[in-house]
């Protein structure tokens, strides 16, 4: 089944390479570039592929169980927008001209040093090369790197500072997953690129792993009342278990308030939630959003985390150097 849906979906990133991408890449005078356009096509199918399946799916979801009132279409409208620039490949289009050969520069120096590229699906020959088993083993890993990586959102104020951003949303939707700070999208892909890297993920691979996150992430945030049942919940995560996360002074502030910490910081599993006791399985829909946005501190001030994209952006930047 793996196979024939890779063989097809290949196929439709061939004729669309061939049809609409290299006639323009060629028109623009960057035929050296063709190697590159191809890779870049296969992520824009993906990313096409994946707004298909939030409109037709689970926007339906949303609308028939939703867990609160939607009443700020306004800032949907934003998360859209990240939407679009994320999972239509512009975020890694800009990447690819400014750190991509940065980053190709510090991975050669890694294999110079003596830090081969380890590869999972050949430990056990016979088992972990077939495909679905070396899907799932890269998987869990990377999940595991995810948990690690959220954990460290959590817990350092200056990396909190970005990651702040895509907590402030306070009408979490199916849009909301890539509602973030660019920088903070930065850090966190440069961190997943350079794993996947380092234990022999092949391209196709990366590419189906990243494209299954994302969905099951777009599920997780959105307004949706809905929950797995009690031995679902700690299989999978659901959109009630994540939506905990997100709640006001529960799921990112921990020992009191204006606390760094949290619960429930888990991408698709909630095994590593349960193995670090950060779960929190409570059967709960709480508003949504950050403290600081809603009490006033000391001063009588609420902190304003933007509106629109790039006053979002700029913000960020500013809680980044201890200025918002």
């Amino acid at each position: 089944m793996i196979e024939w849906l890779t063989d097809q979906f290949a196929a439709v990133q061939q004729w669309l390479f061939e049809a609409v991408v290299q006639p323009l890449v060629f028109a623009m005078g960057l035929g050296g570039w063709t190697e590159d356009a191809f890779d870049a096509t296969g992520w824009l199918l993906v990313g096409v592929i994946q707004i298909l399946i939030l409109v037709a799916v689970i926007g339906p979801l949303q609308r028939w169980r939703p867990a609160e009132p939607v009443r700020d279409r306004q800032a949907i409208r934003v998360d859209i927008l990240y939407t679009l620039i994320h999972r239509l490949g512009l975020f890694r289009l800009a990447l690819f001209f400014s750190v991509t050969p940065l980053f190709d520069a510090l991975l050669g120096e890694l294999r110079g040093a003596g830090w081969g590229t380890l590869h999972l699906d050949e430990l056990w020959p016979g088992v972990t090369d077939i495909p679905w088993v070396a899907f799932a083993i890269y998987l869990v890993v990377l999940d595991f790197v995810e948990y690690l990586i959220h954990r460290g959102q959590h817990r350092f104020s200056w990396w909190w500072s970005l990651h702040a951003l895509h907590h402030s949303q306070r009408q979490m939707t199916m849009w909301s997953d890539d509602r973030n700070h660019l920088l903070d999208d930065l850090i966190h892909d440069a961190i997943i690129v350079l794993v996947a890297q380092l234990i022999g993920v092949a391209p196709g691979q990366f590419i189906a792993v990243v494209a299954f996150t994302q969905l099951s992430q777009s599920l997780q945030h959105a307004n949706l009342r809905l929950s797995f049942g009690r031995l679902g919940e700690r299989l999978w995560i659901s959109p009630r278990f994540h939506r905990v996360h997100h709640a006001i002074g529960i799921g990112h502030e921990s020992a009191g308030p204006r606390t760094l910490g949290g619960r429930n910081f888990g991408v698709l599993l909630p095994w590593w939630d349960m193995l670090f006791r950060s779960a929190n399985f409570e059967d709960r829909y709480d508003a949504t959003g950050i403290r600081d946005q809603v009490e006033p501190d000391a001063a009588g001030r609420v902190r304003d985390y933007g509106r629109g994209f790039w006053t979002q952006q700029w913000l960020g930047l500013r809680r980044l150097v201890g200025r918002a």
